[in-house]
């Protein structure tokens, strides 16, 4: 039987990620046919195509699914096998796969800087995504840790709190409502919103608050980003739900209000998440102890 080499199985699975050849070989830091040749190689193996070419995107055939999935829970084991040793060497240094909620980029990557200071031999990669695009990730356990909101509840995994996390609702400084104290919720009705997308966690968060408090807000414009949603707030285009931690630096230049309404900021927390089963590594283990012991004090002084 011919063997797979893990060359083949990584770029498989990077080309699965990113659905396309150039982003794949951009990843990977090699050139577009090298990749090309890699996974001619590996659908020589397995006897039948793994992917077709639609337009300018790729699509997984039944069977590069399938191979998907082996070639996840094998790069896994081994990861595992890897960060066994290492722990049986004493070792702290290793290699730390994490994501976060795109949210949180207004902390984490200080935040590295500094852990990568104390632990200048872990590396750390890092994914940023919608929290549904968070869940699948941590689901097919292809990262060893995530950063997030409230923590999931249709997946098995364990959720340790490390930061607050407020949220409220912004306006242009000249909306008539940047006046308003201490105003009831009920105001809100009917008023024009821009909001994250389907699938983001302060969305969700937005959506339960609203739904519970009986307001229909008219949503005028989705976007995937904090930074045009401020932006748009700032233009006028209407007033928005977002994390405190996003907007300190609008605040505090007057660019951006915080409207006053009554019970808010809503007040969650930021959580570090891992699968239950899943047996942290070494490394993994003391970026977990790093954002439990010094990321709250750190991240009230930025955001």
């Amino acid at each position: 039987m011919r063997r797979y080499t893990l060359r083949q199985l990584d770029t498989f699975l990077e080309v699965a990620r990113q659905l396309s050849i150039s982003r794949a070989a951009e990843a990977l830091h090699v050139s577009q046919p090298a990749v090309s040749m890699q996974l001619r190689q590996l659908e020589e193996i397995v006897g039948m195509p793994l992917y077709e070419q639609v337009g300018r995107k790729i699509r997984l055939t039944d069977a590069g699914q399938e191979v998907e999935q082996h070639a996840l829970a094998a790069s896994v084991q081994l990861r595992q096998m890897e960060d066994a040793m290492a722990a049986r060497r004493g070792i702290r240094k290793g290699r730390v796969e994490l994501a976060m909620v795109s949210t949180a980029k207004y902390f984490v990557p200080m935040l590295l800087v500094l852990f990568r200071k104390q632990f200048p031999d872990i590396e750390v990669t890092l994914q940023i995504h919608n929290r549904e695009s968070i869940m699948a990730l941590l689901m097919r356990n292809e990262v060893d840790l995530v950063i997030m909101g409230r923590a999931p509840e249709t997946i098995d995994c364990v959720a340790y709190a490390f930061a607050t996390n407020p949220l409220g609702i912004i306006c242009a400084p000249s909306h008539p409502f940047s006046r308003r104290r201490n105003a009831p919720l009920s105001i809100l009705n009917d008023q024009e919103f821009v909001v994250r997308e389907t699938g983001s966690g302060t969305r969700q968060a937005m959506e339960r608050l609203f739904g519970e408090q009986g307001i229909h807000p008219r949503v005028v414009m989705e976007m995937p980003s904090n930074e045009t949603i401020k932006q748009a707030v700032m233009a006028g285009m209407g007033m928005s739900f977002l994390s405190l931690r996003t907007i300190r630096q609008e605040l505090g230049s007057g660019h951006l209000a915080l409207v006053d309404i009554e019970g808010l900021p809503i007040v969650r927390h930021w959580h570090i998440t891992h699968l239950a089963a899943k047996r942290l590594s070494p490394a993994a283990s003391v970026f977990k102890d790093f954002m439990m012991t010094e990321a709250a004090s750190l991240i009230r002084s930025w955001a």
